[in-house]
């Protein structure tokens, strides 16, 4: 399916009645999912994030930028974001299966419609304008509303949908399709804008004008034809104002990531702590504006541990909590990484019905009259706490005092760790699934030749998915064995057992699964495909019989 994600700021952050109705209004296309919803009081402006495929999309758009138009006055509306509409700009991103110049013809669309239908003003912006010089948002924006009524009227400034006249209510909407942007403020302890701007200029990716004397009212500098010269910033991909909130009672450094493969979130952060301090500003904590990619938060916990030279190999949840602390993004408001993560509000909880499970509710379902979860989903959690127990002695032997020189070398062993871990537990669900799917192609309709081989099609697609799953769990778990055996070879001697249950662990994981492999196999008509992977499952099952036997000489060697 193709997805597309959409945010569109509305100029309204104060009257929740009026965001509702807007929200309201978006869901009621149907179709998409309404992620996250972020108004901000002093800037006087909401940004809003769904997703879905790009009909509904579209369409969900169209009716909030109506809504809006219809609900808020700009004649009347102040706030310390530029704006220059009621919904200021409405960029789209591609998210799955769909490429940036297809998302790039749907901003077209909805623009078209929104200058044509509702008669506002619609400018395109980044990747669906093909005019390199109004394709950047601070341009098309700058005058902001109370400069467009003249703005408007110049020949180069003519929307690319809609009227040329100025609407005083609705003002203009930006409409364009971008690349994944974090929009994200740094808080500072001080209230003057003047010295937030000065930070923002030293890291922002344009920079700072020239000026003789003093750097603010000093007279600017100009090139030979007369264009003012610029210091550029330290940070690329960035763009950044200061500015006071009132609403917090502190001065923000207010930033666009634009791409944060160059400048990721951290990365900003810690740049700014640096050049703040430069000024004798101190940086207190900071502020997510809408969502945020996993990833961005996985690196930063990694990147905040290894400055702390700790182990990196660490679980998930915990390296969140590690980005969360360190950035202090939870000082102006508690931060719930279930509800700021994109990938966790996508995630369909149905899919991981049995890793969410108390360890007693799981063993009270395997143990009830339902055939799942059965012996491969079991396999696939025995490996993973075989995977888990290595990771824990390369933690602990990462913090073993006096090994203080080896952390790099433990905690590179427990992000393996934590790989296999992190696979196996995704095993769990997938081999249940596999199964049912079995059971729900039996149950398909017979009456017809048509309806039996579609039928019979059906059972073999999933019984090849019956087999290669737990095919997954005896590679997973035997190559977890790799970091079993290193730590109990060279882990804290205090946790080789541990390490020694590990090997059970996974030696049970992969024989466990290889019995699932074979059954499943037994159903398969592809006898060239079955004999491939049941050759290639009895040479897994030996090597790991083989490497546990090792493994387990290494521990009694070592305890006596």
């Amino acid at each position: 399916m193709q997805l597309i994600e959409c945010v569109p700021n509305f100029s309204e952050g104060r009257d929740l009645n009026i965001i509702r109705q807007i929200t309201d209004q978006l869901e009621s296309a149907g179709g998409v999912r309404l992620l996250n919803v972020d108004a901000g009081k002093a800037t006087n402006r909401t940004v809003v994030t769904f997703v879905g495929p790009p009909g509904a999309v579209i369409e969900a758009a169209f009716l909030a930028i109506k809504k809006a138009g219809e609900l808020i006055d700009m004649s009347k509306h102040t706030g310390a974001h530029p704006r220059m509409g009621a919904t200021d700009v409405c960029p789209l991103i591609p998210i799955s299966n769909i490429s940036m110049e297809e998302t790039a013809e749907y901003a077209k669309q909805l623009a078209k419609r929104v200058g044509q239908e509702l008669n506002i003003p619609a400018y395109l912006y980044q990747y669906a304008q093909s005019d390199e010089k109004r394709n950047n948002l601070s341009v098309i924006r700058a005058g902001e509303y109370e400069g467009f009524f003249k703005k408007i009227k110049l020949p180069e400034w003519r929307p690319d949908f809609g009227p040329a006249e100025f609407d005083a209510r609705r003002g203009a909407t930006v409409i364009g399709a971008r690349d994944f942007l974090i929009a994200y403020n740094v808080n500072l302890n001080t209230t003057s804008t003047r010295r937030a701007n000065s930070v923002a200029f030293d890291v922002r990716e344009a920079g700072r004008v020239m000026r003789q004397g003093d750097p603010i009212t000093g007279k600017i500098i100009t090139d030979k034809s007369g264009k003012p010269v610029s210091v550029p910033g330290s940070l690329k991909a960035v763009k950044a104002i200061g500015w006071y909130i009132e609403e917090y009672g502190i001065a923000q450094i207010s930033m666009n990531l634009t791409n944060i493969e160059v400048t990721p979130v951290h990365k900003a952060f810690d740049e700014v702590c640096i050049k703040a301090a430069e000024r004798g500003l101190r940086v207190t904590g900071s502020e997510l504006v809408g969502l945020i990619p996993l990833k961005s938060m996985l690196d930063a916990g990694k990147y905040f541990l290894a400055k702390q030279q700790r182990s990196t190999g660490v679980s998930e949840k915990e390296l969140i909590r590690m980005a969360i602390k360190s950035m202090g993004l939870d000082e102006l408001s508690p931060f719930d990484p279930q509800e700021r993560i994109i990938e966790y509000l996508l995630k369909d909880k149905a899919d991981s019905k049995l890793v969410h499970m108390s360890l007693t509710d799981f063993a009270d379902e395997t143990a009830s009259e339902s055939p799942a979860p059965g012996g491969g989903s079991i396999s696939a959690y025995v490996g993973a706490l075989g995977a888990s127990l290595a990771t824990m002695v390369a933690n602990l032997s990462s913090h073993k005092k006096g090994w203080d020189s080896r952390w790099k070398e433990f905690s590179g062993w427990a992000e393996r760790g934590q790989h296999f871990k992190k696979e196996l537990v995704r095993l769990v669900d997938l081999d249940t699934a596999a199964f049912n799917k079995i059971m729900t192609s039996y149950h398909l309709p017979k009456s017809t030749d048509e309806e039996k081989a579609a039928r019979n099609q059906a059972i073999q697609d999933a019984t090849k998915s019956a087999i290669e799953i737990p095919f997954a769990v005896m590679k997973a778990a035997y190559q977890s064995m790799e970091v079993i055996k290193a730590m109990a070879e060279t882990g804290n001697p205090n946790s080789v057992t541990d390490a020694g249950v590990a090997a059970l662990c996974a030696r049970a994981a992969v024989l466990g699964a290889f019995m699932n492999v074979k059954i499943n196999a037994s159903g398969c008509r592809d006898t060239a495909y079955t004999s491939e992977i049941l050759n290639e499952g009895s040479a897994l099952e030996r090597m790991a019989i083989d490497l546990e036997a090792e493994i387990i000489g290494i521990v009694n060697s070592k305890i006596g």
